[in-house]
């Protein structure tokens, strides 16, 4: 998993209560996921032979009107099975047999699902925390932010030649660009004024040295926030997948389906300190990153998962005809045995690093 440093450190104990929470997090990240395919099926007119949250052996099922809903032994993953998903069947409630356009909507609306969660979490926090703006309501003394006029009521615009949106945005380039001058735009009476600042370290972070103001908790604020707070935090997963895939970070920076438990443990005891209202806070923050990286994890153009089928249908959609469906179901099921390979590994990883610690 990628993203959250606030729980970053790993090696927890695995306590009954943190696998039940953790089994009760993922669960409801598939749910959402899986039901993105379903609906738009249903919707579609293509058959919905199985809705499965887990995977390998049935453990409860149910038969209701044509599809069969279960859940399996393993927590981890699910799956909706559609007529002819794999293979070609003279149906017109075949998967195969439907439209490009309908075919790609499946696929994408899983991931597209796991973005909405993550969207209703963060609206929900926002609107029960409230947030912090980009405009200034005291400058700290002997800060940067002083050195260069910052005055109460400026309205940070852009840093280092990126647009900001939110606070987390600025507090982000400041630890990456650390004590080297940025250049600093902020709005002041209708005039945007350029200043260039160096960050001040205070012995834990760098910092331009201001309080930020408290928005105006209403309802349109707190979607706006939300939608900016959900894309920042896709792009802290894009650009962590691509340190991955450049192999840019130490294997002990990836998390596997145990780190991930730890860090959904440390993150209910670390709120339990405080309040059961904290934790339940800190566990939605934690769903909400894991379902941003299911989504966007999932859209890698890797066969097996939602990416590698839709770059089938998009060359589908190009060549005017689609690719052999044997052909296509083959190489999906080679994609899915590495991908298990790799959660092996991953998982070894995991391991390893629980007794390690």
């Amino acid at each position: 998993m990628i993203g959250q440093e606030k729980f970053a450190k790993r090696g927890e104990r695995m306590d009954v209560l943190t696998i039940l929470i953790s089994i009760f997090v993922f669960g409801i990240i598939i749910l959402f996921h899986e039901f993105g395919h379903f609906i738009v099926a249903k919707k579609s007119g293509i058959l919905v032979e199985e809705f499965a949250i887990g995977m390998g052996p049935k453990f409860i099922s149910k038969k209701i009107g044509e599809t069969v809903y279960s859940i399996r032994v393993f927590p981890l993953g699910g799956f909706c099975k559609m007529l002819g998903q794999d293979s070609a069947l003279d149906d017109n409630r075949s998967f195969t047999n439907k439209s490009v356009g309908i075919r790609i909507a499946v696929i994408i609306a899983g991931p597209l699902m796991n973005l909405l969660l993550a969207y209703i979490i963060i609206a929900w926090s926002i609107s029960s925390s409230g947030f912090l703006t980009t405009t200034v309501n005291k400058v700290l003394p002997d800060s940067a932010a002083q050195e260069i006029g910052l005055q109460a009521g400026d309205k940070i615009i852009s840093l280092d030649g990126q647009r900001i949106h939110i606070k987390e945005e600025i507090d982000t380039i400041i630890q990456q660009t650390k004590d080297s001058p940025i250049k600093i735009v902020f709005k002041r009476d209708r005039t945007n004024i350029t200043k260039l600042v160096t960050p001040k370290f205070n012995g834990e972070r760098w910092l331009i040295g201001f309080e930020p103001k408290i928005g105006e908790n209403n309802i349109i604020n707190v979607l706006v926030q939300s939608f900016w707070q959900l894309l920042f935090i896709m792009k802290q997963v894009i650009i962590g997948v691509i340190k991955i895939l450049t192999f840019q970070v130490e294997k002990e920076q990836v998390a596997g389906p145990l780190g991930v438990m730890g860090i959904i443990g440390q993150a209910y005891q670390e709120g339990m300190k405080a309040s059961l209202y904290i934790a339940i806070q800190y566990l939605l923050s934690i769903t909400a990153i894991i379902s941003i990286n299911l989504g966007i994890m999932n859209l890698l153009p890797i066969p097996a998962l939602d990416g590698g089928r839709l770059v089938f249908l998009f060359l589908e959609a190009l060549r005017g005809k689609p690719v052999d469906v044997e052909k296509e179901g083959m190489i999906h099921f080679i994609g899915f045995a590495l991908l298990m390979t790799l959660m092996v590994v991953v998982l070894f990883n995991d391991i390893s690093r629980v007794f390690t610690h």
